[in-house]
């Protein structure tokens, strides 16, 4: 993998650049997002096309979306950049992202879902690391949206631990060490096949999505194991997997669907983290950085290295 570019730690008081790269969100809870940012003394503030409505279902053009991103990466006054929220849309900026821009301006980009396509060409490209963590206004906006400890120490640089009191639980036993590395599945499976497929090799794998059955679970799994996207994968964590239930099926149809598919993986598998599309508190994980798994009694996620510089 591309050498990581770490960028500076980011502390209460910095100003905070918002961006809507795919989908337009409600001003209620974009407002209340915001706020929430400023309680824990951040200075947040919108792009020129953050507060775009259409065409479509989009949050303005590819252009304007696009020119927001490299406008908030190249400001000097901005510290991090947080998107708005997820949705769809940002996959018509993969082709056009000024690396060398960012390259020049690397930034914490916090986001998941649509926008996990955006974070791993980052990543893999530039070897930026993925804050992939709540969204202004996704989780901001909530009561009890954000797992703050997981932020701020993602933020700051501080090795930190998730584990049973963020949903993890065990499927598989076993351990893994390597680089935690992952996203939205659906976005993942939707990467393949395109010049911006993910690059999972030796990788611990994190997995997450919501309102997908069980049965589509297992066939975007049967699509990136055929694709290879598994081979040398030291271990797997599974997210909340949000209303992902099939109607008048039993509850624990996804996990047994999950073993199936996984039946001869050699490595550990864990499910449950509240990291992205989640009922709450959610997570922050920083993709590209020395991570150890273990799947026990109790399951537990470290992550071994910081994101940014101190």
């Amino acid at each position: 993998m591309t050498r990581l570019l770490k960028p500076p730690a980011v502390a209460p008081g910095a100003d905070v650049s918002i961006v809507a790269p795919a989908s337009a969100a409600l001003p209620e809870r974009i407002e209340r997002g915001m706020e929430a940012l400023r309680a824990q003394g951040f200075i947040p503030h919108t792009c020129e096309n953050t507060l775009a409505r259409g065409p479509l279902y989009f949050a303005g053009t590819p252009q304007q979306r696009l020119a927001d991103l490299h406008a908030a990466f190249a400001d000097p006054a901005t510290s991090m950049v947080a998107s708005l929220r997820g949705g769809y849309g940002s996959n018509y900026l993969l082709s056009a992202l000024d690396l060398d821009l960012i390259r020049r301006h690397p930034k914490p980009f916090l986001a998941y879902s649509d926008l996990t396509g955006v974070q791993l060409l980052l990543l893999d490209k530039l070897g930026l690391p993925a804050f992939h963590g709540p969204m202004v206004a996704a989780d901001f906006d909530l009561e009890d949206g954000v797992h703050l400890a997981s932020f701020r120490a993602a933020l700051s640089g501080e090795p930190y631990t998730v584990g049973e009191s963020e949903g993890l639980r065990t499927l598989k036993p076993g351990t893994a060490r390597g680089t935690l590395y992952g996203g939205c599945l659906s976005i993942l499976a939707a990467l393949v096949g395109t010049p911006f497929e993910p690059r999972t090799e030796g990788k611990i794998l994190f997995l997450e999505d919501t309102g997908v059955k069980p049965y589509q679970v297992d066939r975007l799994l049967w699509q990136l194991r055929q694709a290879g996207k598994f081979d040398r994968v030291r271990g797997i964590v599974f997210g909340e997997m949000l209303d992902c239930l099939s109607p008048a099926a039993p509850a624990e149809l996804l996990e047994d669907a999950i073993l199936h598919v996984f039946a001869d993986f050699p490595g550990p598998i864990a499910i449950g983290l509240r990291s992205g599309h989640v009922s709450r508190h959610n997570v922050t994980l920083t993709f590209g950085v020395k991570a150890e798994f273990t799947a026990g009694a109790a399951a537990q996620l470290h992550l071994l290295e910081p994101a940014v510089t101190r």
